[in-house]
């Protein structure tokens, strides 16, 4: 289904009711398209479970140089600047559908992409006069990856991302699709709302952007990746990403056309697994453009992030950071699995690429 009225940059309708999208620099590396705002779940009386270290590993507090200093990087991942961190603990590996399933039953939780869309929300983030979708449209659905039948231009990314009746947590392809005998694959279709909930629940909570970039390093310095230098696609598989002609010919040389079982790759340097694609990562931080331009010449301690949100590639949507890249990143389109490779997608979007893992304190 062609998706309808789902970024701020939408500006108009065809007679089919079709909204069209005046920014053609969608890409894994620019903007993905903005899921249609929901009310988000009250978690103020949501139980929370015993906190626990099991499946984490300690981070020590030091100092680290955060940010590219290769040419690969986007304007955003620089300059480099120097970040001290207090010592946190951090999830092995991506909150799995077993783990995410056990909150769920616990707490009766209901996620963004299984909610109605609700329209008053929705308009808030869209130019004035943009007209409401039809109602056919307004159904609990999330973006699915769609591959093409041939080459395209990779201007568009709303050519391989459908807007799918049904599809969530449960349901990654949308209706008919399940995850029974997938309790290890990493948990998808979660907006930044429903990974917060989770961590609630657990006693735990999001990393921070500087935080997450600091554990995925796994003690290196200046690589580009966290098993240093050599390209992906040389040597064994280190990482969940796409190999071929995306979005049309996945060779799956790594072995996975979509997602991947936690710990299929080697870990990092800290014992990190899946720092580097199979699903981009839900940080806490405000995304701003410039924001590592405010931290140029000084040491910045235990950074937070921005205080609010700018996206100049669309100017009215609140974006928060995510990050390591997904089965879809490839060098041809995305290289989000390098070590400083940031993205940012409003809060309420989940995506068939999108999950999360906790940190605590």
């Amino acid at each position: 289904m062609t998706l309808f009225c789902i970024a701020a940059s939408c500006n108009q309708s065809n007679q089919s009711g079709r909204i069209t999208h005046k920014d053609t620099a969608i890409s894994c590396e620019g903007n993905l398209p903005s899921r249609i705002a929901t009310a988000q779940a009250d978690t103020t009386t949501m139980g929370t479970a015993t906190a626990s270290h099991e499946g984490m590993v300690w981070m020590e507090g030091s100092t680290f140089l955060m940010g590219a200093t290769d040419n690969e990087g986007r304007s955003d991942e620089y300059p480099q600047h120097e970040v001290k961190l207090d010592g946190f603990w951090m999830d092995v590996t991506e909150v799995t559908n077993a783990q995410f399933k056990k909150f769920v039953d616990a707490t009766g939780y209901i996620t963004t992409a299984e909610k109605v869309p609700d329209w008053e929300d929705m308009k808030k983030q869209l130019p004035p006069d943009t007209p409401k979708p039809p109602d056919s449209v307004l159904v609990a659905a999330s973006l699915v990856f769609t591959p093409t039948q041939r080459a395209v231009s990779l201007t568009d990314a709303l050519q391989w991302w459908a807007w799918k009746k049904g599809a969530d947590w449960k349901h990654p392809q949308g209706e008919g699709s399940s995850i029974a005998g997938k309790d290890n694959l990493p948990v998808v279709h979660i907006s930044w709302y429903d990974a917060i909930a989770y961590c609630k629940w657990a006693g735990k909570r999001l990393p921070t952007e500087a935080e997450w970039e600091y554990a995925a390093r796994g003690g290196k310095k200046n690589e580009k990746y966290f098993w240093g230098d050599e390209d992906i696609e040389k040597g064994k598989p280190k990482a969940n990403t796409w190999q071929g002609s995306f979005p049309y010919k996945n060779t799956d040389w790594d072995k996975y056309a979509r997602l991947a079982p936690v710990k299929s790759f080697a870990a990092n340097g800290y014992g990190l697994y899946d720092m580097a694609g199979n699903v981009w990562e839900w940080c806490t931080d405000w995304y701003k453009e410039d924001y590592y331009n405010t931290m140029k010449n000084v040491v910045a301690i235990y950074p937070q992030g921005p205080a609010n949100s700018y996206d100049p590639m669309e100017p009215t949507v609140p974006k928060r950071v995510v990050r390591g890249g997904s089965f879809l990143c490839n060098a041809s389109y995305c290289k989000g699995y390098r070590v400083t490779a940031r993205m940012k997608t409003s809060p309420d979007t989940g995506l068939e690429h999108t999950g999360f893992r906790c940190a605590a304190d």
